[in-house]
This record gives structure tokens, C-alpha cells and sequence, in this order.
């Protein structure tokens, strides 16, 4: 039996736990929040093993210790995990700068230790379709990629009655502060880094186009990016965030016998449709039908639609606990997820002047999940 504990009981938490129960083999066995209300409301919904101290949680002995704090806390909680000895799954982002990043990425190494970082989607069904379909040449050598994660205009949504199962409120002065790049990037960005290895340099421009200020009258984090990303590979990605423009999560790569088209990322079972280019006659024409592409047998467990997202985010952890067990560096362990924070800060941190700029970090490639290494099929 492998064992996590919890630190960060809020909002995101009740997701990893209502995914944590399709992993039998995997116990809760400590979680704290500094918080003592919303501690108990946890411990209550749950029936969770609930601490009132991270020391309390070190001597819980966990495997694997999930740091689902606040973006502003991540950093020294993270910290203060591997200086106690444990490996650290991370919630998004890995920290809040670049520097803050490598020093985690430097005393994880240092200690002998793994930290990943979410997103996790990556090692679900929809991102390994697709990936196994570019392997099987479904639409040619891939050329270009189209990427949204436009989440409508949320600053006039009704967020404050957002209330997750154990009754912790959705932090939109956090998710304002921090900004939707941030929050928001890694969906494809974890994608197309394992697509199509590291990125070299990105071209991106952001800004803060709502007007609306925080609570405490700071100006928020950019609410708009768009980026180009240049890979070392060649690929060429186009991505856009937003928390303005009408809802779409759409991603579209063109290769040089049609399109990859994925309508939602936030949802393990998305389906992976291809759409083939013809000509005909003195015309070249996109097809009107296009195709599904599946994988053949068993993928992982599924968890149904909570809120937003139809995602298993316990799919990081059981993999990173399997790595540790394994003696091998997990999927989405420190290199990964350094270029990652990399490449989404530059986005975020480019307001205005629109600068092409090198990114420094790399990573070794990424395997497929061994359910997804091979087979394959169409179907209308």
C-alpha cells in the first residue's frame, strides 16, 4: 500500500480526493491546512486523518507528500517537504519565479529526492490518444499547432458561489493574482513539451485587459497571453490564454495529410477526431467528416465531471509513486516540470514588449504510458 499526505485542504483538494478513491492501493494518511475550520470541514466530508501541524504530518511517514497550497505558499512549503526528507507532487505552478523553481529543482537533486508538478493530464486518456495518433502518422509529419485555453469571462461570472464538496470556497483572488497563464498554460504546454520535446524560445505578449482590480486594490496578474513557441525539434505552437474571451479549449495540429482536432483538455476521455485533407479536382479541400481515433483496451481510472474539468488529478501522484518504487525519475519529475514553469513564466512575464525570448532548461524525453505505447484505431 502507498501513502500520500495532504498539505492545502482548499478547493483543489476535493478534487484529488474524489480521484484518490479510484486508487485503492494508494492511503491518505495525514493532511493539514493552517486553516483549523476548514481542517475540520475536510476531516468531517471525508473522514480524513487530519493533523495541526506540518511536523505532524513529517511523522506520518507518507511516500509521497502532495503540496496543494496556495501558488503563493508553494514554494517554501515544498521546501520545507524535501528538507524533512520527502518527495513532493506539486499543484501548479511549481512556484511563482523562476528562481524560486530552480533552487527546488536544486535541493531536490541535492537531497536525492523527486518533485513533479501538476498539471497531470498529460498521463490521461485524451493526451496519450493523441500522442500515440502523431506516432502512428494519423495526419503526416505534424507541422503546426493551434492551442486554446480561453475560459470565457470569469471576472463577471458568479465565482464567489463556487463551492467545492467539502464547502471551501473557489480562491478567485488567488487565481485573479496569479493569473489564468499560469494557472492555465500547463494544460497544453505539458502536451506539446512531451509531443515534441523542449522548447527553445518563445515570442508571447500578455496583458491585464478586464480593468477589474483585487480586493485589496493590487492590479491583477495578466488575464490575456498569446505565445509562439519554437521547439528544438522545429515544431511551431501558437498558444492563447484568457479569462475574457468566450470558452474554448480547443487544439488543433496540422500536419501534412490533415488536422488533430481535441475540443477539451480538461477532459480525460475527450475524443481525438482527424480530419484528412484532400484534393480534388484543381481544389485542395478539408474534409466535412472526420474520424476518431481511439486506443485499443483498458487506459485508467475515470472520475466523473466535477465543476470545470472531468480529470482524475490523482493520475500524478500514482505515477510518481510508481517511479519512486521503481527507482526511475517520473513522467512529470523535476526537469520537466522546471521547463515547464520556464516557459509559462516568460509568457506571463512578457506584458507588452512582445520580445523573443531563449528559454535555458531542458529535459529528457518523455515515455508514453505503457497502456498507450502502441495499437490504435479509427472509427466514425
Amino acid at each position: 500500500m502507498s501513502s500520500i499526505a495532504i498539505i492545502g485542504t482548499g478547493f483543489v483538494a476535493d478534487l484529488y480526493m474524489r480521484s484518490l478513491e479510484t486508487f485503492p492501493g494508494i492511503a491518505l494518511v495525514a493532511a493539514f491546512d493552517t486553516d483549523p475550520a476548514r481542517r475540520a470541514a475536510f476531516a468531517a466530508y471525508w473522514k480524513a486523518p487530519v493533523v495541526d501541524s506540518l511536523q505532524a504530518v513529517f511523522e506520518a511517514r507518507p511516500g509521497l507528500i502532495l503540496n496543494l497550497t496556495n501558488p503563493g505558499a508553494h514554494d517554501s512549503v515544498s521546501r520545507a517537504c524535501l528538507e524533512a526528507g520527502f518527495p513532493v507532487y506539486s499543484e501548479k505552478p511549481l512556484a511563482t519565479t523562476l528562481a524560486q523553481a530552480e533552487e527546488l529543482h536544486r535541493l531536490a537533486a541535492e537531497r536525492g529526492l523527486q518533485i513533479a508538478s501538476a498539471p497531470c493530464s498529460l498521463l490521461g486518456e485524451a493526451a496519450q490518444t493523441a500522442w500515440l495518433a502523431l506516432r502512428r502518422g494519423a495526419i503526416g509529419t505534424p507541422r503546426l499547432v493551434y492551442a486554446e485555453l480561453d475560459d470565457g469571462y470569469i471576472t463577471q461570472a458568479p465565482y464567489r458561489d463556487w463551492i467545492s464538496e467539502s464547502g471551501a470556497p473557489w480562491p478567485h483572488q488567488d487565481e485573479f493574482a496569479v493569473g489564468c497563464t499560469l494557472e492555465h498554460a500547463g494544460y497544453y504546454l505539458t502536451w506539446l513539451t512531451a509531443f515534441f520535446g523542449p522548447i527553445r524560445q518563445v515570442a508571447a505578449a500578455s496583458a491585464q485587459v478586464s480593468g477589474v482590480m483585487l480586493e485589496n486594490g493590487d492590479a491583477p496578474a495578466p488575464d490575456f497571453s498569446v505565445a509562439t513557441l519554437f521547439f528544438e525539434g522545429g515544431m511551431v505552437a501558437r498558444l492563447t490564454c484568457s479569462i475574457i474571451a468566450r470558452h474554448d479549449h480547443g487544439l488543433r495540429i496540422f500536419g501534412e495529410t490533415g488536422t488533430l482536432e481535441l475540443e477539451e483538455c480538461w477532459a480525460n476521455t475527450a475524443p481525438v477526431r482527424i480530419r484528412k485533407r484532400l484534393r480534388i479536382r484543381r481544389r485542395l479541400v478539408e474534409s466535412p467528416l472526420t474520424y476518431r481515433f481511439r486506443i485499443k483496451g483498458p487506459t485508467h481510472p475515470k472520475v466523473g465531471r466535477r465543476g470545470a474539468a472531468s480529470m482524475n488529478f490523482m493520475l500524478g501522484p500514482a505515477e510518481m509513486l510508481e517511479a519512486i518504487a521503481a527507482g526511475r525519475p517520473a513522467r512529470l519529475g523535476a526537469d520537466f516540470a522546471l521547463h515547464l514553469t520556464e516557459v509559462t513564466l516568460a509568457i506571463q512575464e512578457a506584458l507588452d514588449q512582445g520580445v523573443a525570448q531563449p528559454v535555458k532548461s531542458r529535459f529528457a524525453p518523455v515515455a508514453p504510458m505503457p497502456w498507450a505505447e502502441q495499437g490504435g484505431s479509427y472509427g466514425l
